[in-house]
Parts: structure tokens; C-alpha cells; sequence
């Protein structure tokens, strides 16, 4: 019998009305804002509601270094989520949205997989209820008032090379990373040279992501800075006048949105991913919702652990006061073999030796996350290639690294598939083992946060910067930034900053090659190696084979 699609089983998904979905989390109808029949905003009203309710557990989902095998770390999130309510237990998931640059560039989709999904599939990989459209908006409308501020005389003094403020748009597209902008005569302003970065790269998506409410985000874009003048002082969004208007078409987009698992159970999608170019995190404000309203929640962090899960814990986590309880790594046999040397077309056969050697990568991220005081499961996503030989040996390192490794099916066979997983994240969360910190504290140097995290997470000896970005640095740490995390941009393929080299390299560099300023965000970006805000389509892209069918459904999508 031939295996169904992603797209195939979620076309056939039995989904209850999105009133349904709210109801069994208490929502009243008036709260919810639909979008169609199968998703809803939740209003603000009532997610201030909430605030005098005790919060139930937080799970973080997160991974190894992703290979071209796969390794399933959202559909391990909504298959767990699944498994923890088929146990008994009243969870949420909480994901993040899905940029359309991956979908028709290479990654594909943000719903899981198989009969692990979170529902409408179709639509939440497009362009689902427009927060991307809005925040893309919002960011470029400042974008637009910065250059029309200085093509009206500019008032603020600004040094037109000195405005740090680029543009954005949720598509790969290298040809616009670095343009130059206002050519053509005086009627269209004064030249410079600028970029653009994809949406998800956006300060306003990460001030998205990071803001508590409606105030919280107006004054967190009120505090971009966006220029400098001639003496280098910094030039705020709100000294050019566009935060209020920029609150306003971001207003629908802070609401989150609920959907639904393929067995009907609640999950919140909201915010940006990329954690190799952004915090990579869902919202705050759909995390400590979700958090008010279940027993358990099960979010995830973009891409591996080294990535996505140091940025939940050192960014988000510290900002929102969130104190996870337990943490599961997502990890495959193939992607063991592949860390292990083996080729791609050659991961179907039987290769223990491999699977053994490649266990280095997912012993390091072990190691990392319970660095945080977090205690760890290893969820092992099952493919129907794996063999018991080769699944034995990934309990076994794991047992050896002093947790335990689980057989996940939820792929194939939903909740059934996963309540072992189910039961042992439980019973970790419940243990009270967690006692979670940040790997650095507030007051240490911008510098030596990045040495920390450089050191401590990639193993690495050294961390190579120009005398440029460490002044940059330290005229930040004077002006009162010093005390903000760091957001490391780097390769996800590796601990290194070479997409290359795997397995658990020691002994490499780190080179910095850029550091950006994201105020309202409240964090500084650390750009290293040859990693790009703007990425670029492969050279056959998933846009090739995206298309409508003779009934006018999608196709392609993955």
C-alpha cells in the first residue's frame, strides 16, 4: 500500500469547529476571532484575563543539528502534545508560523508531519491569518518614513550612512540583500545604499515574539534604533513618528491563533522561526497563554540545540520569566548515520558502526541542554528503515550520557505512537528535577557572552572579531545595552561555522563578521561565518513543483 503525504492525510483530517477547539480550552465564542471555519485569533481581553492563573508545565522540544535525513522536531512537538491529552493530560502546543521563503525555497512547511500535523496545513504554510503580511508592513512603513524624513529636509540630522534600518520581505531572494535605493533624480530622495532581510529576520518579529501586550509593543518599537548622526547618537523609531502607526497595523497580528491537531486537540501558532538568523522562539504572549490555560505546554525552538533551544533559554526564557520543566531532543537513525560519514543515497542500509559514531552530535546537545538545569529525554522520530540493531544503539549512547532515548512512531500512528514519551516527559516534569538557569548572567560583557556561548555550547577555542566589533560592543555597553542576551546568527548545520563539518567538532573558531543593535527587541545579533539575514533559493526550488490541481487544491507543499 502506498504511504500517504503530508498534504493527503491533512486533506482528509475530521476537523471540529474552531469554536469547538476554543470551548475546550474555555474560551467563550466572543473571544474568538475567526478566520474561516478552523482557525481563530484569541482577542486581548481575554489573555489579560488569565494573568491570575497558575501556570501548568512547559516542555521544549528541540534537536540535533538538521541533515538532509530529517529529523522532525515540529512533528514530534504536535505528536507529543497529542500524547500527552491521550494520557489524560491537558496539553497545548505551541508552535511558530511558517515563512513562506522555506516553503517554496527548500525546508518545506512548520505543521509536522504524517499523523503528527497541526491543521489547516495549506493554509498555515501560505499565508495563513496575514501576521507575516503585517509585520513585513510595519516594518517597511518606518523603513519608507526614515527615507522620507530626510527627503523632507531632515530635521533629526541624520547621517544618511549611518541609517542601520533595512528592509524586509518574507521571500528568499539574495539579488535584494544589498541594493542601492532612491536613484533616479532628486524627486526620488538621495542615494544610499542599503538591503533586505527576510521578514523573519525582522526586530519587529522578534518584538513580536517578545512583547507581553499591545503597550509592551509599542514601546519596544518606540526603542529601534534606526540611524545615527554625525556625532553618533542614535535615532529612535519614535523619533521618527511611525511606532503608533506601526502598533496599529500590528495590532490583529499580537492576537494568537488557534488551530488544531489532526486529532483535534488545541495548538497556538504564532511567531517566527529561523533560529539560525532570528531568536527562532514562538510568541511569549501564545507560550504563557497556553501556559494559563493547560497542564502541560509543548513548544519548540528552531532548528538544533545549539541554535534554537540556547536562544529559548538565554533570550526567551530570561525575558519572560519562564522556567521550563523538561526538555526532549529529537534525534533519527538516519541522521545519526549521516553525522556518522554516511551519504544520503546510502542511508537505507544497515550501518551500526555509523549510527555509533554519529551519536556524537546528539551526545553534545544532551550535555548543552542539561547545562541549563533542565533535565532531558532523546525522542528517537522513527523511520521504517530503521532497524533494531541501529535503534539499540542510540538508547545505548543515550543511557551512557546518563538519560534515556524513546522509539517514537507518532509519525505513522499519531498519539498511539508516542505515549511512552508521553508518560516519561511527565514524570520528569513532575520530578521537580528542572532547576533551570540562563548560561550567563545580565551583567557580563557583550563580548564574553559571545566567548560563552561560543565556548560553552560550540565548543569552540576562540572567538575571532575585528577591533571594529568590539568597540561597537563597548559603545553599546555605555550607551546601557550591556545588560541585553545575545542572539548568535550562524549555520545550522553545524557546531561550527562551517555547514560541513559535523558530528561534535572541538578545537574551531568563531569568527564575528558583523554585530547589530535590536533595541526594542532587546538583544544583540551576533552575524558569524558566511551566514545570510537574506537567504537564496536552491538551485531547484520547491517553487517548481508547488501548484493547483483539476479540483484547485495545493499541491507540492510539504
Amino acid at each position: 500500500m502506498a504511504v500517504k503525504t503530508d498534504i493527503e492525510i491533512a486533506r482528509e483530517a475530521k476537523k471540529k469547529p474552531i469554536m469547538e477547539i476554543g470551548a475546550k480550552l474555555g474560551i467563550p465564542a466572543e473571544d474568538l476571532l475567526p478566520y474561516g471555519h478552523d482557525k481563530a485569533k484569541v482577542s486581548q481581553s481575554f489573555l489579560k484575563s488569565l494573568e491570575s492563573r497558575k501556570d501548568g508545565k512547559l516542555i521544549l522540544v528541540t534537536a540535533i543539528n538538521p541533515t538532509p535525513a530529517g529529523e522532525g522536531k515540529t512533528t514530534t512537538t504536535v505528536g507529543l502534545g497529542d500524547g500527552l491529552n491521550r494520557i489524560g493530560k491537558k496539553a497545548i502546543v505551541c508552535i511558530r508560523e511558517a515563512s513562506l521563503g522555506p516553503n517554496f525555497g527548500m525546508k518545506g512547511g512548520a505543521a509536522g508531519g504524517g499523523y503528527a500535523q497541526v491543521v489547516p496545513m495549506e493554509e498555515m504554510n501560505l499565508h495563513f491569518t496575514g501576521d507575516f503580511h503585517a509585520i513585513t508592513s510595519a516594518h517597511n512603513l518606518l523603513s519608507a518614513m526614515i527615507d522620507n524624513h530626510i527627503y523632507w529636509g531632515n530635521e533629526l540630522g541624520i547621517d544618511e550612512r549611518r541609517v542601520v534600518w533595512r528592509r524586509v520581505m518574507d521571500m528568499n531572494d539574495r539579488a535584494l540583500r544589498d541594493i542601492v535605493v532612491s536613484l533616479g533624480g532628486v524627486s526620488n530622495g538621495f542615494p544610499r545604499q542599503t538591503g533586505f532581510d527576510i521578514t523573519v529576520a525582522s526586530e519587529v518579529m522578534a518584538i513580536l515574539c517578545l512583547s507581553k501586550d499591545l503597550m509592551d509593543l509599542q514601546k519596544r518599537l518606540g526603542d529601534i534604533v534606526v540611524a545615527y548622526r554625525r556625532d553618533k547618537t542614535p535615532v529612535y523609531c519614535r523619533d521618527i513618528k511611525a511606532d503608533s502607526a506601526m502598533a496599529v497595523l500590528l495590532k490583529d497580528a499580537m492576537q494568537p491563533n488557534l488551530v488544531q491537531t489532526l486529532e483535534n486537540n488545541p495548538a497556538f501558532v504564532h511567531g517566527g522561526p529561523f533560529a539560525n538568523i532570528a531568536h527562532g522562539c514562538n510568541s511569549v504572549i501564545a507560550t504563557t497563554a497556553a501556559l494559563k490555560l493547560g497542564d502541560y505546554v509543548v513548544t519548540e525552538a528552531g532548528f538544533g540545540a545549539d541554535l534554537g533551544a540556547e536562544k529559548f533559554f538565554d533570550i526567551k526564557c530570561r525575558k519572560a520569566g519562564l522556567k521550563p520543566s523538561a526538555a526532549v531532543i529529537v534525534a533519527t537513525v538516519r541522521a545519526m548515520k549521516m553525522n556518522g560519514g554516511v551519504a544520503k543515497a546510502d542511508l537505507g542500509a544497515e550501518n551500526v558502526e555509523a549510527v555509533k559514531k554519529g551519536c556524537a552530535n546528539l551526545g553534545r546537545h544532551i550535555a548543552n541542554t542539561k547545562g541549563f538545569g533542565v533535565p532531558v529525554v532523546v525522542a528517537i522520530n522513527h523511520f521504517f528503515s530503521d532497524t533494531d540493531a541501529e535503534i539499540q544503539a542510540v538508547k545505548d549512547y543515550v543511557a551512557s550520557q546518563g538519560s534515556e532515548a524513546i522509539l517514537c512512531k507518532h509519525w505513522a500512528h499519531g498519539s498511539a505512537g508516542i505515549e511512552e514519551l508521553a508518560h516519561k516527559v511527565v514524570s520528569l516534569a513532575e520530578s521537580g528535577a528542572a532547576n533551570f538557569a540562563p548560561l550567563y548572567p545580565d551583567e557580563m560583557p557583550l563580548f564574553q557572552k559571545i566567548e560563552t556561548i561560543a565556548k560553552r555550547i560550540y565548543h569552540a577555542d576562540e572567538v575571532l572579531a575585528d577591533k571594529s566589533i568590539r568597540d561597537q560592543l563597548k559603545v553599546w555597553e555605555a550607551a546601557g545595552y550591556g545588560h541585553l542576551p545575545v542572539c548568535m546568527a550562524k549555520t545550522q548545520y553545524s557546531f561550527t561555522t562551517d555547514p560541513n563539518v559535523r558530528g561534535a567538532p572541538t578545537g574551531h573558531s568563531v569568527p564575528v563578521r558583523e554585530v547589530r543593535l535590536s533595541a526594542g527587541a532587546g538583544f544583540i545579533v551576533a552575524i558569524c561565518g558566511e551566514i545570510m539575514t537574506m537567504p537564496g533559493l536552491p538551485r531547484v526550488p520547491s517553487a517548481e513543483v508547488i501548484r493547483l490541481n483539476d479540483a484547485g487544491e495545493v499541491e507540492g507543499l510539504f
